[in-house]
C-alpha cells in the first residue's frame, strides 16, 4: 500500500510577537526565522517521520529546492515534485506568548499544477492506495475525481476552508478530517458535536475525524464513535499540530492499526509536536512518540 500526497510546499516566514496583530495594528516581533512548511509537505514530513512509505507530489518555485531536499532527508519519495518558474508558495506566521497563531498564505506554485502533470503522477498509482489532499494547492476537485476513477482511497483535510469546499465531491472521501472551524464552516453549525452529527449523516461513507486541540479528537463512523482527550502539555508553537496528527493517524492506519489506536499515537505526536517551535521541525520521531 503506497500513500500520495498531492499537496503544498511552503517556505514559512514566522514572527514571535506579544499577540496577533489586530486590524489597523502595528506590532513589533521579537524574533524571526525560516522554516519547511506547507500543510501538503508537513503532513508528508509526518507520515515519513511515523514510518509510512510517502510519495509527495506538487510544485515548487526555483527558490524550493531546498524544501524538496528537506523532505527527501526525512524520507519521503519526491520524484513527483516538479519546479515551475513561479515562486514557491510562502507563509507569514504570527505566533504569540501562548503559542497561537495566524497565518496568512501566498499560494505561488502551489497553485500552478497543470492536469498533465496530475495525471502523469497519478498513474503510478492504483486500487487500494491512499490520496492525502488538503486545500493548498489548484485543481483539487479533479484530483480526487481522477483518483476516484483509479479507486484510490481518499483523506481530504479542508484547510484552509474556504466556501468552495462544499461543492467539491466529498461524496468520494473514504476519511475528512476537520479541525473545529473547518466543521463549522462546511455545516454552519453552533456547536462541535453538532457539527459532527451533521457531516456524519451528510458523509455516511466517510469516517469523520473531528480534531479540537487541547480538547482532543472526535471519530465517527457509521459503525463506532468516539472520543479521546489530548495530553495537557505547555504550547510553545501550535504550527504543524493537525499536520503531524493526520501523518501519525493515516501511517497507523496502514500500519494495520485500529482507528483508536491509530488516533491515541497521533494525538500523542501532535501534543509533543506544540511544545517545540516551527511547524516541520517540530515533528517528532517515531520512536519519540513510541
Amino acid at each position: 500500500m503506497k500513500i500520495l500526497n498531492f499537496g503544498s510546499l511552503n517556505i514559512d516566514l514566522v514572527y514571535q510577537v506579544e499577540h496577533i496583530a489586530r486590524p489597523g495594528e502595528t506590532i513589533a516581533s521579537s524574533s524571526h526565522q525560516v522554516f519547511a512548511g506547507g500543510k501538503g509537505a508537513n503532513q508528508s514530513a509526518a507520515l515519513a517521520r511515523a514510518g509510512a512509505r510517502v510519495f509527495h507530489a506538487g510544485q515548487v518555485g526555483p527558490d524550493g529546492q531546498w524544501l524538496v531536499d528537506k523532505l527527501a532527508g526525512l524520507g519521503v519519495d519526491v520524484q513527483h515534485i516538479r519546479v515551475g518558474d513561479v515562486p514557491t508558495g510562502q507563509a507569514i506566521i504570527q505566533v504569540d506568548h501562548h503559542g497561537q497563531n495566524s497565518i496568512v498564505l501566498f499560494a505561488g506554485a502551489n497553485a500552478q499544477i497543470d492536469r498533465g502533470a496530475i495525471d502523469a503522477t497519478l498513474s503510478h498509482f492504483g486500487a487500494g492506495d491512499i490520496l492525502l489532499l488538503q486545500n493548498e494547492i489548484n485543481d483539487v476537485p479533479y484530483i480526487m475525481a481522477a483518483a476516484a476513477k483509479r479507486e484510490l482511497r481518499i483523506c481530504l483535510n479542508p484547510a484552509p476552508c474556504d466556501p468552495e469546499i462544499r461543492d467539491y465531491p466529498l461524496e468520494l472521501v473514504h476519511w475528512l478530517v476537520v479541525n473545529q472551524t473547518e466543521a463549522q464552516s462546511l455545516v454552519a453549525e453552533e456547536t462541535p458535536e453538532q457539527a459532527l452529527a451533521v457531516l456524519a449523516a451528510a458523509y455516511p461513507h466517510a469516517a469523520i475525524v473531528l480534531t479540537l486541540g487541547a480538547a482532543g479528537v472526535h471519530y465517527r463512523t457509521d459503525r463506532e464513535a468516539f472520543h479521546l482527550p489530548a495530553p495537557q502539555v505547555e504550547a510553545v508553537d501550535t504550527t504543524g499540530a493537525g499536520d503531524t496528527f493526520i501523518g501519525y493517524f493515516l501511517q497507523g492506519l496502514t500500519a494495520d492499526m485500529t482507528a483508536r489506536d491509530a488516533m491515541t499515537r497521533a494525538v500523542q505526536a501532535a501534543a509533543l509536536c506544540v511544545t517545540r517551535p516551527g511547524a516541520m521541525d517540530s515533528i517528532p520521531a517515531a520512536d519519540e512518540v513510541d
